[in-house]
């Protein structure tokens, strides 16, 4: 049976989603998966993924510093060794950077930002978002071993897995180390990983009235605030919410395009969202052709009462 290998991103001894639907993606194909980790703490997360779709999960020891290039060459080395026809991994920062090594250093294209993964007869078929999101793309991979990363929120993880062997091997190790991340001091939910993201545009008019987003976002209980580009651009928000082209690609179940008029540089970083919702006043504004629910009216009208409503709803 064909093999695919899976790396698996974790933090604070858990899987991190985006890679638990990589993983689950990787199990619908019907392929024996092969689940890697590392990095400190990689021993604990590895008997969790057989549940998440893993057949095999290799824990590659004496990496407790997280290498690029030398996770890179442990995965061309375990394609190698296990005739692994396809490598995939979530399209995260750190998803995005191995990619582009291992499909180099297996000389084969890398397909970034999947949104729908197939095996068609004995080859690789995915499609994914081009020309700033304006048009999607199917394609066939002929290469020898696909390379890919998937889009968070995109996938379903799998439920239905079982037991895996776990095994180790030593790295290869790399010439780069990650010696520190200076993570974010607050906890908040990242845009890219939030199911359900409330974003506001200019149609909020100044920054304290982004209070009514958070409150929209903090009613739900699972949502992530987005922004656009005009609002982070007049520091109104933080760089790490703006949600387009050039911030943070999303594709939550749930999307609130607040006061947004929706340009293209916008709707290229959420229209693969699954339900989104516009609110806007202006009804020629072009989010609306793509909303598949819109509210024409005032947000400073319309968001209160949708955030009782919500509170209620959720009591």
């Amino acid at each position: 049976m064909s093999t695919i290998l899976v790396f698996v991103e974790h933090k604070a001894g858990a899987a991190r989603r985006a890679s638990l639907e990589t993983l689950g993606a990787a199990h619908a194909t019907g392929l024996k998966v092969v689940a890697f980790v590392t990095g400190a703490g990689a021993a604990d997360v590895a008997p969790k993924l057989g549940a998440a779709g893993a057949a095999e999960v290799v824990v590659v020891t004496g990496a407790d510093s997280y290498s690029p290039d030398g996770c890179a060459a442990d995965a061309v080395a375990l394609i190698q060794s296990s005739g692994a026809k396809a490598f995939l991994c979530a399209n995260t920062s750190a998803g995005k950077d191995l990619l582009a090594r291992v499909a180099g250093a297996l000389d084969c294209v890398p397909f970034a930002d999947c949104v729908e993964l197939k095996l068609q007869g004995a080859a690789f078929v995915v499609r994914r978002p081009v020309l700033a999101g304006k048009a999607t793309i199917t394609v066939q991979s002929n290469s020898p071993v696909l390379c890919a990363t998937l889009r968070p929120n995109t996938f379903a993880a799998a439920t239905a897995g079982g037991s895996a062997a776990v095994s180790s091997v030593a790295t290869k190790g790399g010439k780069v180390l990650v010696t520190s991340v200076a993570a974010k001091a607050d906890a908040k939910l990242d845009v890219k990983e939030a199911p359900i993201v409330v974003s506001g545009g200019r149609g909020l008019r100044e920054a304290p009235h982004f209070k009514l987003v958070e409150d929209l976002a903090a009613a739900f209980g699972n949502a992530a605030v987005g922004a656009s580009r005009a609002v982070v651009d007049a520091g109104w928000r933080p760089h790490s919410e703006q949600v387009g082209q050039t911030g943070k690609t999303v594709s939550p179940q749930l999307y609130f395009a607040v006061g947004i008029s929706g340009a293209i540089q916008h709707l290229a970083g959420m229209r693969t969202s699954k339900v989104i919702v516009a609110i806007n006043k202006d009804a020629a504004a072009p989010i609306f052709k793509v909303a598949d629910f819109g509210i024409v009216g005032d947000a400073f009208e319309v968001l209160p009462v949708l955030t009782e409503a919500i509170k209620k709803a959720r009591s």
